[in-house]
């Protein structure tokens, strides 16, 4: 077992409240069980951040590296062929 530290932390008013009830409902066998158990989740949570962030960047970076943007149609033109083609779609 890893060596233990102790910490004093303050709370506000509700998440004491929040711990004392966790320890109260049985759920958990003391507040530090429930510090320790918020601690990991929050861990767990910027690893997973941190990887997805790893992710994004690979994307952009992978982008960059697919060279300079092809010309394409303005946005409106495209969009006036879809409607176009979609009102003739209709018609039939």
């Amino acid at each position: 077992m890893s060596n233990i530290e102790k910490l004093s932390i303050a709370l506000t008013s509700e998440l004491a409240d929040v711990v004392r009830e966790a320890v109260l409902s049985g759920e958990y066998a003391s507040a530090s069980e429930v510090v320790r158990e918020a601690l990991r989740d929050w861990l767990r949570e910027r690893e997973e951040q941190a990887a997805a962030l790893g992710q994004l960047r690979q994307l952009v970076e992978k982008s960059l590296a697919s060279g300079a943007p092809k010309d394409r149609a303005p946005l409106e033109a495209f969009l006036n062929a879809v409607r176009a083609k979609v009102a003739g779609g209709r018609a039939a």
